[in-house]
């Protein structure tokens, strides 16, 4: 089944821009649906085969219209909180991906990948899983050349996982943890991203799953320790029991910046961890290979050093003048 034309929901995103890209790299042409196509096409601007159009990809007439003429899409939609109209789990993941089989049966295409995420389950803990399970199911049952992708928690350059904790020891002397001990197994995005490339055109991955995880297990407790040792920002991290973790969980509810909830704390019941080999011979990264490259920027070394560095270029340009 060959593919040269992809249509990629989600490829503004955090995931999506590295998935976009791999796909180009790789010879596809894509498009993108993206309903702020000006911050999108500033993403993608580089890649000379991707197409960036506004669509409302919950309507099914913009959506049925957007990937006809594919030969593959690729849907990369997820929201990690509970929010209202299609922000909610019940409509970025569960209606969409109906309306993203029904599109696909429709415009005639055979092949779609699905980013979904790890431990999903129709019965798991949290409303977020329980979705993610939901839409498995229905891409499962829809009768296509499908390949679903289930990552750990994703790291890397603007992700919102160890960059929130380097946001949140900035400013807090001490860091009060909800749920210490629940295990995590942080993956590249890159490597998320270079699996998707590699399975669209890999027969073998038709009708398969995949868990993505890195090459090593840590602790909540361990992660935010970690990122302050690389930010230069170590703080006395207090552990909370499960009744206190879930009355900080609800209270942060309440927060016009969702950080945690209490579907988060549910979520953080089941490890998200994973035994499996990562698939098509790809090494994933370690993350003490990649997060000092982003995070190393927030210590007070590496801002005086682009300080001085922005000294130089002033006293450059005042120079030719």
């Amino acid at each position: 089944m060959p593919v040269t034309e992809v249509c990629v929901l989600g490829g503004s995103g955090f995931v999506g821009r590295r998935v976009c890209h791999a796909l180009a790299a790789a010879g596809h042409r894509v498009r993108v649906a993206t309903r702020d196509r000006e911050r999108a096409k500033q993403q993608l601007i580089l890649l000379p085969t991707v197409d960036v159009a506004s669509v409302n990809i919950h309507d099914p007439e913009q959506l049925a219209a957007f990937v006809r003429g594919a030969d593959a899409v690729v849907n990369l939609v997820g929201v990690l909180h509970d929010g209202r109209g299609d922000r909610s789990f019940q409509a970025a993941h569960v209606e969409l991906t109906r309306k993203v089989v029904a599109a696909c049966r429709g415009g005639g295409i055979r092949r779609l990948l699905h980013m979904s995420a790890l431990a999903s389950a129709r019965d798991g803990p949290s409303r977020y899983l329980r979705s993610k399970g939901e839409a498995e199911a229905i891409v499962r049952e829809s009768g296509l050349a499908w390949t679903i992708f289930r990552p750990s928690v994703v790291f890397g350059p603007g992700d919102r996982f160890l960059d929130l904790f380097a946001t949140v020891l900035k400013f807090s002397p001490v860091v009060a943890l909800a749920c210490p001990g629940a295990r995590f197994q942080p993956v590249y995005v890159e490597d998320v991203a270079e699996a998707c490339a590699r399975g669209l055109g890999d027969l073998d991955s038709f009708g398969r799953s995949y868990d993505l995880c890195g090459p090593r297990v840590y602790t909540l407790r361990e992660l935010v320790e970690y990122v302050g040792e690389v930010t230069g920002r170590r703080r006395w991290v207090v552990g909370l029991n499960d009744a206190l973790s879930y009355l900080q969980a609800l209270a942060m509810e309440f927060l016009p910046v969702k950080l945690m909830t209490r579907d988060n704390y549910y979520s953080m019941k089941v490890d998200n961890v994973c035994s499996c080999e990562f698939p098509f011979g790809i090494a994933p990264a370690a993350l003490e290979a990649v997060a000092p490259s982003y995070l190393g920027s927030r210590t007070p070394r590496a801002r005086y050093q682009d300080f001085r560095g922005k000294a130089r270029r002033d006293d450059s340009v005042n120079s030719n003048w």
